[in-house]
């Protein structure tokens, strides 16, 4: 996992005892634990600023199996679309608690129940599997709606002459700039030696000054 962007598991387990030994294990493997007792313990998901990237459900009361939390999650309408590792006495749901029609399901998303008692190792490599291929998920939508971001741009954005003409324009207008001061040099060069010149034939002979001075 990266170190920048950890991931944040909620971990729901009324036994202190387990809770801590669960958290201990996950923040070894470089994520980040928000630990609850119960449902009606759990701090207010949709307007924290820490979202859960998956739920770790313990749905037992002593050895008995609780389902009614599980229920519970099922209509959350937060909880039930993240990943979860469900641990339970029991491999599978009851029967008659099955989704009810309309309501946003943790079966839509991917649920792992784990059979106690449980291996830590086991249940700490299951919540990575379901950690990456949620963010392998969420990679694959982020590229798709790019690609239509992209698609839609490409189609509302039609091609322009205008920026071509302007570069041209840009260029004429250096060309002739530079043609000026290639001039303007040209005509200075021709003055200094026009100057150089007449000064040079402007002056007397020295041979002709010595006769007149003889004479």
């Amino acid at each position: 996992m990266s170190s920048e962007k950890k991931p944040i598991v909620l971990l729901i387990e009324a036994d202190i005892s387990l809770r801590r030994l669960i958290a201990l294990g996950l923040q070894s493997r470089n994520m980040q634990v928000i630990e609850a007792s119960s449902l009606a313990s759990l701090p207010a998901i949709g307007e924290s600023s820490q979202q859960p990237d998956l739920l770790v459900l313990d749905i037992d009361s002593d050895i008995h199996c609780d389902w009614s939390s599980l229920d519970a999650i099922r209509s959350h309408a937060r909880l039930s679309q993240l990943p979860a590792v469900v641990l339970t006495w029991e491999s599978e749901p009851a029967q008659e608690l099955s989704p009810r029609t309309g309501l946003p399901t943790l079966e839509q998303t991917q649920v792992i129940y784990q059979a106690k008692p449980f291996d830590a190792r086991t249940l700490l490599a299951t919540i990575e599997q379901l950690l990456s291929a949620r963010a392998a998920q969420q990679a694959a939508i982020e590229a798709r709606e790019e690609d239509a971001l992209l698609a839609a741009y490409a189609v509302h954005t039609a091609p322009s002459i205008w920026p071509i003409i302007t570069a041209l324009g840009l260029l004429l207008a250096v060309v002739g700039l530079l043609f000026q001061v290639a001039i303007s040099i040209v005509g200075c060069l021709i003055v200094i030696v026009a100057l150089l010149l007449w000064a040079l034939r402007a002056q007397p002979a020295p041979d002709r000054v010595a006769v007149s001075s003889i004479l």
